[in-house]
């Protein structure tokens, strides 16, 4: 009994000395946050990658639904939306996908797409993890941006030779479509358009307008009591009746403003000021033979902007400082043209495409190149109609279709540019057949359009 006592009191002595169990305890206790440690960051990385693809199917979502959004019922967006995001997003084991998507016009154009989904857990599922929901959001912004774009468009005779008005008409037409295209709702973008050659046709209907200076109209425009004579002053001076035409017979056209003789410091002809009621700030209306089509001011009727463009024929002389100043003149409104107010939610972008085929020849004072190029832009100080519009905040591209050999154009050269950098060669362009209207055109009209993604 003694010795069998002896024993098992050495055994529970032995047992209560023992420390080789604590190892495997030990070991069981510490292996749970490790095993939750490296479960979590596989978890994590396949679950990042997850999203990762998810916010690139988001991010080409929005740029394929900013196509067409402003057209579609709110329905038939986040049809759509999820029509685009289950083609591109291919990771089978993300479930509960949830895709929506907003079009709203507030600030600009946008739209937002905002997606959701769980990813299943290889290892967190042991501590009550059994998913993990990834999500992100895309936004494709393009109308924070207007466009409002004038076309000055030579209408000379020159233009009836080697096809140009034939190219002019239908680069001009692919202009506008393209401009359309990038229109997302009304008043995203709007045109206007100015035939010119030594005059402008503000349209025959505002004949009755304060903004008309009739003087040197009324003294070719009527008859004289005694056939001989052609002219007022003429017939007057012969003491004969001299009878006016009536102001509704005028063909719409007006020549440049400021005094009746040679401008001298006026430059009430480089300005778009509203008339103040001097006769110098008066439009001086002209029965020019060779009047163009009448002009158009901003707008997005882009049906009656082909009609137009289709209604054009070449006859005249060139005097580009004009057509310069009215599509100005239509960008800011006064006169004839009422430009709509800017919405103060929206950045803008004013745009003049100067296009000629040749060299000025005549304005209202002069027959010569050199004095009608200084009413447009002065070599050595840089003034003249063309800088006070880059002043004002507007680029100006020019283009001269030089299919007769003619100088390149210092003029149009020094015009090219905007207000951050006043001559901008990358802004004028040249060419050399008519057919090559249509790429120049084409090429300006995509630097105005880019689609600008916000985030």
């Amino acid at each position: 009994m003694n010795a069998v006592w002896s024993k098992l009191t050495r055994s529970l002595g032995a047992f209560r000395a023992a420390r080789a169990g604590n190892v495997a305890i030990t070991f069981a206790l510490a292996s749970l946050p490790i095993v939750g440690t490296v479960g979590f960051a596989v978890d994590f990385s396949h679950a990042n990658s997850v999203k990762t693809a998810m916010q690139a199917a988001l991010d080409s979502t929005a740029l394929m639904l900013s196509k067409d959004a402003a057209t579609l019922s709110n329905s038939d967006l986040q049809s759509k939306a999820l029509s685009y995001f289950n083609a591109l997003f291919t990771r089978p084991e993300a479930t509960g996908i949830t895709i929506s998507a907003a079009y709203s016009t507030d600030g600009g154009s946008k739209v937002v797409v905002n997606g959701a989904a769980q990813v299943p857990t290889n290892f967190l599922g042991i501590i009550g993890y059994p998913n993990i929901e990834v999500g992100g959001s895309a936004t494709a912004a393009w109308g924070s941006t207007r466009l409002r774009v004038a076309l000055a468009l030579d209408n000379t005779g020159s233009m009836a030779w080697d096809g140009k008005m034939t190219a002019l008409k239908a680069a001009t037409k692919s202009l506008l479509s393209q401009l359309s295209s990038a229109a997302t709702t009304n008043g995203d973008v709007y045109v206007s358009i100015v035939p010119f050659s030594k005059d402008v046709n503000v349209g025959s209907s505002n004949y009755s307008q304060s903004w008309i200076d009739w003087t040197a109209w009324a003294e070719k425009n009527g008859t004289c009591s005694k056939t001989k004579y052609t002219t007022k002053s003429t017939c007057t001076s012969a003491g004969k009746t001299w009878t006016a035409d009536n102001h509704n017979t005028w063909n719409g056209c007006v020549t440049d403003r400021g005094p009746s003789s040679a401008p001298g410091t006026s430059t009430w002809d480089q300005v778009v000021t509203v008339p103040d009621g001097t006769t110098n700030s008066l439009w001086p209306a002209e029965e020019y033979s060779s009047c163009p089509v009448a002009m158009m001011g901003l707008n997005y009727n882009w049906t009656a902007m082909n009609s137009l463009v289709d209604s054009m024929q070449p006859n005249g002389s060139t005097n580009q400082p004009i057509g310069l100043v009215w599509g100005w003149q239509s960008l800011v409104g006064g006169g004839p043209l009422a430009a709509p107010a800017k919405d103060p939610n929206y950045t803008y972008t004013d745009v003049i495409i100067l296009m000629s085929d040749g060299l000025n020849t005549q304005d209202r004072w002069y027959s010569s190149q050199t004095p009608v190029d200084d009413r447009m832009y002065q070599t050595g100080n840089g003034s003249g109609t063309c800088a006070n519009i880059k002043n004002s905040g507007v680029t100006i591209y020019t283009v001269q279709v030089n299919t007769g050999g003619d100088p390149t154009s210092t003029l149009l050269q020094n015009c090219a540019g905007g207000p951050d950098k006043m001559i901008d060669p990358s802004k004028f362009y040249m060419v050399t057949s008519a057919s090559g209207l249509g790429a120049v055109f084409a090429d300006i009209g995509t630097n105005l359009t880019k689609l600008r993604v916000a985030r």
